[in-house]
């Protein structure tokens, strides 16, 4: 469906130039999940615009449906860190929701998609609120209603269960399995935290350190649905989510971090 092909990103000028990106290469089947993580600052968010259309890269290219993107594509929906700033805080939550969709088809078409968006993420009776008068979590479904209203084929998401507390991000990336699993969407999900995309992922893909590249892949096997309690408890589950820890970590800091295990245990 997605095909990233040898994409590279270089800022700056002759004699100023900085490589952010070397080549990045990967496919994503329709109705998968992949999540991209990796050391800060590796060019995770570099990578997202290129692949929404927003920074066309300096090599390479990045394809829907063997579609060169040159610019936001329709079909696609986006969902950011920061809801705070994502979501108008002056206009109304259905208001905010409805915001995609523009003036396509009838007023009543576009109220019942709003609708529709807003049951899927238990925000049915706050359409008539400001954002501002929700929490956090609240204020990020919103964004995820106004992602899905469009009804994507594939959803991008820049590590969008940060800026919220543990209790909230577990009930979030559990609604987020459940919109997926009920919808024919691919899902790229960005996140610095490991446990998170072992938990969401069919595959996890680990960028190098600047300038970035997939250094590792791995398939995630776990049995599906999936749940907080059961998945978690899985040894197969510490061994990925350790592997990937390693991989991001690198052989100097793995080096270390054994060495301090050494001297703890002497």
């Amino acid at each position: 469906m997605l095909k990233v092909d040898g994409i590279g990103v270089v800022y700056g000028s002759k004699g100023n130039r900085v490589q952010a990106i070397d080549q990045i290469s990967f496919e994503t089947r329709r109705g998968e999940f992949i999540s991209i993580v990796g050391p800060s600052g590796c060019g995770k968010s570099t990578l997202l615009q290129c692949l929404t259309g927003l920074m066309k890269p300096t090599t390479g290219a990045v394809l829907l449906d063997d579609e060169p993107i040159s610019g936001p594509p329709a079909g696609m929906g986006v969902v950011l860190q920061e809801y705070g700033r994502s979501l108008f805080p002056w206009l109304t939550v259905e208001a905010n929701v409805a915001l995609p969709l523009g003036r396509s088809g009838t007023r009543s078409e576009r109220q019942a998609a709003v609708e529709e968006a807003l049951y899927r993420v238990a925000l049915a009776d706050a359409a008539k609120q400001y954002p501002w008068q929700l929490s956090g979590g609240m204020q990020q479904r919103v964004a995820i209603a106004r992602a899905l209203v469009v009804k994507p084929q594939l959803l991008v998401m820049d590590e969008p269960f940060a800026s919220v507390d543990a209790q909230t991000r577990i009930e979030l990336e559990d609604l987020l399995l459940q919109l997926w699993q009920g919808e024919d969407m691919t899902v790229i999900f960005v996140t610095h935290d490991i446990d998170e995309s072992v938990y969401l992922s069919d595959r996890i893909l680990v960028l190098s350190s600047r300038p970035s590249s997939v250094q590792f892949e791995m398939q995630v096997d776990l049995p599906r649905p999936r749940n907080q309690l059961t998945t978690k408890s899985y040894p197969a589950y510490s061994a990925m989510r350790t592997k990937i820890l390693e991989e991001i970590m690198g052989p100097q800091e793995r080096s270390s971090a054994d060495a301090m295990a050494v001297g703890a245990d002497i």
